[in-house]
């Protein structure tokens, strides 16, 4: 279920572009995932993060890799 949420919010950022932009500047998956929350989506940063390389409508899921990240 939450797959179909996360592909659902992920259609709603192609077509806002402020949405886009607070997207793009979320410092983590699960930032991101709270801002979904905030709109009535429900997923996790980690399933965001499993689609991290794939391209869903016309939005490509890219994580980034931040300076100073240890793994």
């Amino acid at each position: 279920m939450s797959l179909d949420q996360l592909k659902a919010f992920l259609g709603k950022v192609q077509d806002d572009q402020s949405l886009r932009q607070a997207v793009q500047a979320a410092a983590t998956a699960d930032d991101v995932a709270q801002i979904g929350a905030g709109l009535g989506f429900e997923f996790s940063g980690d399933e965001l993060l499993r689609l991290s390389g794939k391209k869903v409508g016309r939005v490509t899921v890219i994580k980034q890799d931040l300076p100073g990240e240890y793994n």
